[in-house]
């Protein structure tokens, strides 16, 4: 009777014990890499900590636009599973959430994640030893793409190119002295001082002078005191929105309102909410279309956010999120084959006129990983954001 017992025992035991690997091998890291019915990717966000406000829309966004391709059956019958931790916005952390991706997730790419410095950290290990491409990522500057470098790929327009844009736009516009108002760290000031040589490569006699300020600041009292003894034509931000609705706040209450522009971060939701009437005109460039626009990728975007992401905001931010989201299901979905890191890299490598709908046309190649210079010109009507004409390329960097 014992001995029956027994072997009843170690039966059952071994029949758990074969179906609880099988579940590990579904979805354990080393299936991830060519499983037929999941494409598992990660992400990591400041889903926490100051710039929440930012990683967590951008999250949703994204997360919006890989619920609706599940629902309609995933990627070529293949299901996503996007994997995202929170890294508070420190690099240190994002390196050990990267581990943890790759690792223990098995995720086969990097995809739509957040922050320059965050991501950057990660390269040593995610894209040079481990080969798992980073695609798409929210950030970046000039190094990471000139020259190329294997496995990373992006979409959004390098701040380098967006300072070209504005100084030749202030000068289009007709002003001849220009004052860049900008934040005191150094990735904000080395963007500021593109601005002056694209101004004066659109009309020499163009002056451009720049005015530091310090990061976060509340009171712009006397950063308008300066900005009203300078007498510029006209005003560039290089600001964060919450800077920009402030800045603007205290020009309007000093007289000192002056034609306004500011880069893509000042285009936000965030800066309209905070600023209020003293936006109205405000100009600025975008890496998307305006989420209030009339056209059917940007209704097909509202109408997901509404389904799967309630209490988000249609916004640019949760916008951003969605189209690298949708740019890396175009992307994918020309694998003939197990989607892994290596032939996600090459479909990158041969992806050529990928439309998202909702910011600009993607171009890339084997030299060329990132896949757009182009940019949208918006400003503040009736206290909405409008795009103004098509998306344009600015002049080349010199």
């Amino acid at each position: 009777m014992r001995r029956r017992t027994t072997r009843s025992l170690i039966a059952a035991l071994t029949a758990t014990l074969a179906v609880l690997a099988s579940a590990c091998d579904i979805g354990g890291p080393a299936a991830a890499a060519g499983n037929d019915k999941v494409i598992r990717i990660g992400a990591w966000y400041p889903l926490t900590g100051p710039l929440a406000s930012f990683g967590i829309p951008e999250r949703a966004g994204a997360d919006a636009y890989f619920k609706s391709v599940n629902a309609r059956g995933g990627i070529n019958g293949r299901k996503i599973d996007w994997i995202v931790k929170d890294n508070a916005n420190d690099p240190q952390q994002t390196v050990q959430i990267a581990r943890r991706l790759v690792d223990q997730e098995g995720v086969v790419a990097i995809v739509a994640a957040n922050g320059t410095s965050q991501s950057q950290a990660t390269f040593p290990f995610v894209l040079e030893q481990s080969k798992v491409p980073v695609i798409n990522t929210l950030g970046g500057d000039a190094s990471w793409y000139e020259p190329s470098r294997e496995g990373l790929f992006g979409l959004q327009t390098l701040y380098e190119d967006q300072a070209v844009a504005l100084g030749d736009w202030v000068t289009r516009d007709g002003a001849k002295k220009v004052l860049v108002v900008h934040s005191d760290p150094k990735a904000f000031v080395n963007v500021s001082k593109v601005v002056g040589p694209a101004a004066r490569k659109t009309d020499p006699e163009a002056r451009v002078e720049r005015l530091s300020v310090k990061y976060q600041t509340t009171d712009y009292s006397p950063v308008i005191r300066k900005v009203k003894s300078a007498g510029p034509d006209a005003v560039v931000l290089i600001l964060t929105a919450a800077e920009t609705a402030s800045y603007l706040k205290e020009a309007r209450l000093q007289g000192a309102s002056r034609p306004t522009y500011g880069y893509a971060p000042v285009a936000a939701q965030a800066t309209l909410t905070l600023g209020g009437k003293a936006t109205e005109g405000l100009k600025a460039l975008q890496l998307v279309k305006s989420p209030n626009d009339d056209d059917p990728a940007i209704r097909e975007f509202r109408t997901a956010m509404k389904k799967y992401e309630r209490g988000q905001p249609a916004d640019f931010i949760t916008l951003w999120g969605w189209e690298a989201a949708k740019a890396f299901v175009e992307v994918a979905k020309t694998i003939d084959g197990p989607v892994t890191s290596e032939s996600l890299t090459k479909a990158y490598q041969n992806a050529r006129h990928v439309d998202t709908g909702v910011g600009p046309v993607l171009d890339y190649g084997p030299d060329r990983h990132l896949g757009t210079r182009d940019l949208q010109k918006v400003v503040v009507n009736n206290g909405r954001w409008e795009s103004q004409g098509d998306f344009f390329t600015p002049p080349a960097r010199d």
